[in-house]
């Protein structure tokens, strides 16, 4: 701080003592020019009193035509300080007296660059002294005419109005010679002016300005560090007692501000805690920026120990997803929820079930992601519940047409072993028609092996036999539900038509409850569907399966098409309202979707989307 403002005071003593030294300089330079023109102007007339007064006391010589009494006073007159050279000319410029030998180069002709510097002039802006150059160096230069009058006719001819010039000459050098020193002394006085005056600012600036700002300084830091409390001096009336005040109501404002964005933060912070469910918030890379009392039990730890630290460094145990939501949504920007069973200490094992959220700014980009952990434990129960009351209530469904299916190949075996007995005790009384006993004997085969499927598939179906994670024939599985299925329908008029399925498709999902939620849409399509009408059945591969079914029933009404999801609602009289909500479920939990489309009247279309199981993933798992 102390060499910023050390730097700052540097900077200011420059620039002011620059602009007092242009500023001086300039007076400086103007000062001196006017000083010359004014010294200029006293040499010039200085010479023009002193040529009047010469050529005064030459008229009475000239009077007398005492021409060496002239030569003689030119001479003298010529002698004295500073004069450099006095001539008298004729009316032709020819020089009569000197008071110095002429140089050869001496020309006082009008048309001569020295008469020139005065004649090249009008009249009326043509001055009595000038300074000229000449070839040794420069000369003040006063010309006095001598005018023709009355005494004089009596050598000069009447009509002319000059009889001659007197040239007085003074050394130039001399007079600038002399205002070069008294400048010199003018600029060491105005450089000793200008360093007090440099000095004097330097110390105004430090005490009433620099010090002023350093004080305001420290208080923004002090109050940027967390001292809300502290306040700038304020000392005057000036722009920085101004400024002072200024930063105070700010201070105030801002500390008023923070005061309400605690008690907004602790409000916030009571409702999150309150919340049963556990909170927490990450930044992009994954580092705890808070959580709530909920989480902070749910993992044994205090907030202390886990903000500012990755959430997979937390203990072990704390999060076994394989498959993090928080890192799927990073990769992929779409919401994420999961399933995942957490083991306690203490060996109790509980079922929970994460949401991602993101968090964004003004402009879109991400800036925090919150993950929410929800006990569904006792949901989970439930579930399972209502899936086992729903399955119950489909056999009650199919026994009807289970019992006609099974009725009719035993009432065939039958047929066929009372057919054998009647032709067994005749063979005392005439030959065994072999061909009519083998005949019934394959039929009874056939149906009793039919029986045993139907039971089998009856029996899987009441039992849930199967895993989430178990590799399902999609082929097979359809053919299941539909056997299961066609009593039925036949029941009610309605063929089921399973189109050409592709060969090897596989999906990963429960075998029981593939079967089920095949026979739920199956048994749905057939009670929607009109008599004589027909129920489609097909498959699509690709990087995902598709299993449509397809009824020419009455349709779904627009209102009634956003709440067919929903546990316990029923278009159906006396239906449980269960088999699609656990339908969905089941297609999600294998991290697929279910889907429908329906035209009131025309019938509907209901799309189970599920991930395909290629070859090289059979590979990959060992299958």
């Amino acid at each position: 701080m102390k060499l910023r403002f050390a730097s700052m005071t540097v900077g200011l003593t420059l620039g002011v003592t620059a602009a007092v030294v242009v500023a001086c300089a300039v007076a400086a330079y103007f000062y001196s020019v006017h000083y010359f023109d004014r010294i200029l102007e006293m040499a010039r007339t200085n010479a023009l009193a002193e040529g009047e007064l010469i050529h005064t006391a030459l008229e009475h010589a000239m009077l007398n035509n005492d021409r060496p009494q002239i030569a003689q006073m030119i001479e003298g007159f010529g002698k004295q300080a500073r004069v450099e050279q006095l001539v008298l000319l004729d009316r032709n410029g020819v020089p009569r007296y000197s008071s110095s030998p002429l140089n050869q180069g001496d020309d006082f002709r009008i048309s001569s660059p020295t008469c020139q510097a005065c004649h090249r002039d009008p009249p009326e802006r043509r001055g009595s002294s000038r300074v000229i150059e000449t070839r040794g160096g420069a000369i003040l230069r006063t010309v006095i005419p001598i005018r023709n009058r009355g005494e004089c006719y009596r050598c000069h001819d009447a009509a002319q109005k000059i009889n001659g010039v007197l040239i007085l000459d003074y050394d130039a050098g001399e007079v600038r010679a002399g205002m070069t020193r008294d400048l010199g002394w003018m600029v060491a006085g105005t450089g000793a002016l200008t360093f007090v005056i440099v000095g004097a600012i330097f110390v105004v600036i430090r005490v009433s300005v620099l010090r002023r700002l350093q004080r305001l300084e420290m208080t923004a830091r002090l109050v940027s560090q967390g001292d809300l409390k502290r306040r700038a001096p304020v000392e005057g009336s000036d722009t920085l007692a101004w400024l002072g005040r200024e930063f105070n109501i700010m201070a105030d404002s801002m500390t008023g501000l923070v005061d309400e964005v605690n008690a907004q933060r602790e409000r916030l912070e009571t409702v999150i805690n309150s919340i049963d469910d556990g909170i927490v918030v990450l930044d992009p890379e994954r580092k705890i920026i808070a959580a709530n009392d909920a989480f902070l039990q749910r993992i044994g730890s205090s907030r202390d120990l886990i903000l500012g630290h990755c959430c997979y460094q937390l203990e072990q145990g704390s999060c076994n997803l394989t498959d993090c939501p928080t890192l799927e949504y990073l990769r992929s920007g779409t919401h994420q929820a999961r399933i995942c069973e957490h083991r306690a200490g203490n060996g109790a094992v509980t079922w929970e079930e994460i949401h991602v959220s993101p968090i964004l700014d003004a402009k879109g980009c991400l800036t925090h992601v919150v993950e929410v952990w929800r006990d569904i434990s006792e949901r989970r129960a439930a579930e399972a519940n209502l899936a086992e009351s729903h399955r119950l209530a489909s056999l009650g469904v199919l026994a009807s047409g289970f019992s006609h299916e099974l009725n009719t190949p035993l009432g065939t075996v039958l047929t066929c072993v009372e057919g054998i007995l009647r032709e067994t005790p005749a063979q005392q009384e005439r030959q065994v028609d072999q061909a009519r006993i083998h005949e019934n004997a394959s039929i009874a085969r056939e149906q009793l092996l039919r029986c045993r499927g139907i039971t089998q598939h009856f029996l899987r179906l009441s039992q849930g036999q199967g895993h989430d994670g178990a590799i399902v024939d999609l082929r097979e599985a359809i053919e299941a539900a539909q056997r299961l299925v066609d009593p039925t329908g036949r029941a009610h008029s309605v063929q089921i038509e399973v189109r050409p399925l592709p060969g090897g498709l596989r999906v990963r999902a429960g075998e029981a409850e593939l079967q089920d939620l095949l026979i739920n849409l199956l048994l749905n399509a057939v009670q929607a569907s009109k008599l004589g009408s027909k129920v489609v059945v097909e498959a699509h591969g690709g990087a995902d399966v598709r299993i449509r079914v397809t009824d020419e029933g009455c349709g779904i009404a627009a209102e009634s098409l956003k709440k067919i999801f929903e546990p316990f609602f029923s278009m159906r009289q006396g239906g449980t309202g269960l088999g699609l909500f656990l339908s969905l479920n089941a297609v999600r939990k294998w991290g697929g979707d279910l889907r429908v489309e329906s035209t009131p009247g025309k019938g509907s279309m209901f799309e189970v989307v599920l991930p395909a199981i290629h070859t090289g993933s059979e590979r990959e798992v060992g299958l």
